[in-house]
């Protein structure tokens, strides 16, 4: 679960961790996110410190209901899967299975460290590596950008180092990027002008295509902050939150440590990238206000509606969670996508009901 990246100063986001000894970003967020007392296994999970689009509103797990009955029904008759990638703390999940018709045949997992919430709904499938021979959606929301990643920048010689971190969050140069992070900075984020930087994202593509792979039919979607080549940020977007505020990110456990995700350099064959305004367009949300003869003839439908519109606004803003990326990838490499579309037998979900 992810977060936006304006240059923060390197200090402030918790005490400083044991030990002084500096080490790959990969290394220091991994420890800090997932290892003992890690950010991410704490009680109050991620929801305590940031707002996703599942947060800001039930019409985005009801648009990804909506796209799994459309999967479902291109892949025949029998149970369909829906498996939640880094399910934090199941909230989605728990808005899927409440939008969708009470006899459909569902089966639902969540893959993610964290233990598993008390009260959680029992036909949640709760683990923490992912199932195989899946038929149906695996959704990734905010998943990948909080897969770690190394860091590298340009010397002032024009040399791209990896950066190394204490657990301060004070850095330090290391040694020149060589080999397969060479090569992938090579080919999606050629960094040339001293104290450029970029995010290495060789570990999410190996992530994301690992999961694809679990796929035996239907679609995998991941859902992020990103970027495409051509359009990177100069100086990355590495950065912290806490509290739903941005702080420096610094590796101690006491902040989320997040940057955006390449997610060109993830997408496989077949695959597809809409922003997230067009991809829950096509799944019927909508900011559209309601009609104002509404208002005459049933106002408390007509402020139901509104509400509900405001909401759909916010999720599909253009300064907002509209630019998300939704990254749209079929089981099958080189089919096409299987892409959410809009059906008769779906109306859009706009602030009118």
């Amino acid at each position: 679960m992810g977060g936006a990246g304006a240059e923060a100063s390197r200090a402030g986001c918790g005490a400083p961790g044991s030990g002084d000894e500096p080490r790959g970003w990969r290394a220091a967020a991994e420890e800090a996110l997932y290892g003992d007392g890690g950010f991410y296994l704490r009680p109050e999970g991620p929801a305590g410190h940031f707002r996703t689009s599942v947060h800001a509103s039930p019409l985005f797990a009801g648009a990804v209901a909506r796209l799994l009955t459309e999967v479902a029904a291109g892949l025949g008759p029998g149970p369909v899967d829906f498996v939640d990638m880094g399910a934090g703390r199941g909230e989605l999940l728990t808005g899927v299975l409440a939008a969708l018709p009470a006899d459909f045949p569902v089966r639902a997992y969540a893959v993610e460290r964290a233990a598993r919430p008390a009260g959680l709904d029992e036909r949640i499938d709760w683990r923490a590596s992912m199932p195989r021979g899946v038929r149906g959606l695996l959704f990734a929301n905010e998943w990948l950008d909080n897969v770690p990643v190394e860091v590298a920048e340009v010397d002032p010689d024009g040399v791209v180092r990896l950066v190394r971190v204490r657990p301060d969050g004070t850095e330090t140069l290391g040694e020149p990027v060589s080999g397969a992070d060479a090569a992938w900075l090579a080919r999606w984020w050629p960094l040339t002008e001293p104290g450029t930087r970029a995010e290495i994202g060789r570990p999410r593509d190996a992530a994301w295509a690992a999961a694809v792979s679990s796929l035996e039919a239907g679609l995998a979607v991941a859902v992020d902050y990103a970027h495409v080549r051509g359009a990177r940020p100069p100086f990355g977007t590495l950065s912290g939150f806490r509290d739903g505020r941005e702080v420096a990110p610094v590796p101690d456990g006491s902040c989320d440590i997040t940057a955006h995700v390449a997610l060109d350099a993830c997408a496989l064959p077949g695959a597809e990238l809409v922003s997230q305004r067009e991809a829950l367009g096509r799944l019927g949300v909508s900011g559209g206000r309601p009609p104002l003869s509404l208002a005459s003839s049933d106002p408390a439908a007509y402020v139901r509606a509104l509400a509900r519109a405001g909401e759909a606004a916010e999720l599909t803003s253009r300064s907002g969670l509209g630019t998300f990326t939704w990254l749209l990838q079929p089981a099958t490499p080189g089919a096409p996508p299987q892409t959410p579309t809009r059906s008769p037998t779906h109306p859009p979900v706009t602030g009118v009901g």
